[in-house]
């Protein structure tokens, strides 16, 4: 018996969560990733309950890993201080019956690549391109011989070049008028006990304790794309050193000693929707997808989502043994007691294609979703900011959590 062979590109979230769901349904697993080494520097991930539940369902539980230290309070405010709406952690839990959980992207990364054989992990490994997608594809990069594959995983980010390659005619990116400002501080003394981000006019700014004890801050400002910034903490001292405390404190905290300590990028999402998730044997996933704007703090979500339901949906990686005693095995794809290992083998395309119908509709609508919410979190018109922040502070906090039912219990694995 022989093992079908997933090869994933890219060793961001998404990435890593594919090749650990598979690697654990029975598949032999190569991820390959063009960055030098794994990153140790970075900004912080907000795990929404439905990346929690995705997390579960194949048996990763980050908080034994990283810790599971929440914020007491989660919720919006103005720049004077001033709550516009929040809810509380245990009004979280007793609705979805767990709170966010807030970790630093490298450790949650480093808790899933301990998962993989080490073996699994190919770092500077730049993919240059996939031959024969739709018959037994063969992965090129510019590290040595192809990779033969019997799928490929496109977990290539925002900019992902087999995307471009397999959908030449989509638009493409969307530029969201924002760029941002991300870091993570050390600041125990102050004792944070909420998540917040405060909205003012055509800026924001967001403060997440995370489980390790530090704090991920991020700054967005309205501004042309490709607008040159020289020092990042005296641009953030002079948008944001006038707001509310604990603000200016935790700026003085920012460091400058490596360019890694604060990370600027252009804020984008993707124009229009792919029109399909797959395309024979390579299946997208993550921002390669569906690139959102962070508004509400689902990219990362629903990168995890997205593997997850991958995953469950494909057949068990052991070839003609029935399944992988998990619970999830496919057994017999072609009546005759084998799973063939030939390029008509039906069971990976007609799994891609249940991906597609199970994920496109509703990444979609999160990607819709967050740019609508950045739509107001940017607005710069005295007028318009004293109506939304009217408005926003007259919704019930009870209304506002409601609001986030569909996302927070959106998580379904589908029928197969």
């Amino acid at each position: 018996m022989t093992n079908r062979h997933a090869v994933v590109v890219g060793a961001g979230i998404g990435g890593l969560t594919i090749a650990v769901a598979l690697h654990r349904r029975g598949w032999d697993v190569t991820v390959c990733e063009r960055a030098p080494e794994a990153p140790v520097t970075g900004a912080g991930i907000g795990l929404a309950p439905n990346a929690l539940r995705a997390l579960g369902a194949i048996g990763v539980d980050v908080s034994r890993a990283i810790g599971s230290a929440v914020p007491a309070t989660m919720g919006v405010r103005r720049p004077d201080g001033r709550w516009l709406t929040r809810a509380g952690t245990e009004d979280m839990k007793a609705r979805y019956g767990m709170a966010p959980l807030a970790v630093p992207r490298p450790a949650l990364t480093a808790t899933l690549s301990a998962a993989l054989p080490p073996s699994a992990l190919r770092y500077g490994t730049e993919v240059t391109g996939v031959d024969d997608a739709e018959g037994r594809p063969t992965v090129r990069t510019a590290a040595g011989p192809g990779l033969p594959a019997d799928l490929v995983v496109a977990a290539d980010g925002i900019h992902s070049p087999l995307r471009r390659a397999y959908f030449p005619a989509h638009p493409g990116l969307h530029y969201i008028g924002e760029t941002a400002w991300r870091t993570l501080v050390e600041a125990p003394d102050l004792r944070i006990a909420a998540m917040s981000e405060t909205w003012g006019r055509g800026k924001r700014f967001g403060v997440t304790p995370l489980a390790d004890g530090r704090h991920y801050l991020y700054a967005t400002a309205v501004v042309p794309p490709n607008t040159p910034f020289t020092d990042p903490r005296t641009e953030l001292r002079q948008r944001f050193g006038s707001w509310h405390a604990p603000i200016p404190a935790l700026l003085d905290r920012v460091r400058l000693l490596d360019p890694a300590d604060v990370l600027r990028n252009d804020l984008y999402d993707l124009a229009a929707p792919l029109p399909r998730l797959h395309h024979g044997r390579i299946a997208w996933l993550g921002d390669a997808a569906h690139a959102m704007a962070p508004n509400l703090g689902q990219g990362g979500c629903q990168a995890i989502e997205d593997a997850v339901v991958l995953a469950h949906l494909l057949p068990a990686g052991e070839r003609g043994d029935g399944g992988d005693g998990d619970g999830y095995g496919y057994g017999d794809q072609d009546g005759d007691g084998r799973e063939s290992r030939d390029t008509a083998d039906p069971a990976v395309p007609a799994a891609l294609a249940a991906y597609t119908a199970a994920r496109l509709a509703r990444t979609d609508a999160v990607r819709l979703r967050a740019r609508r919410v950045g739509r107001l979190g940017v607005l710069r018109n005295p007028v318009a900011v004293a109506v939304r922040d009217l408005a926003l502070g007259a919704t019930p906090d009870r209304l506002a959590l409601r609001g986030m039912d569909d996302l927070f219990n959106g998580f379904r694995l589908p029928a197969r």
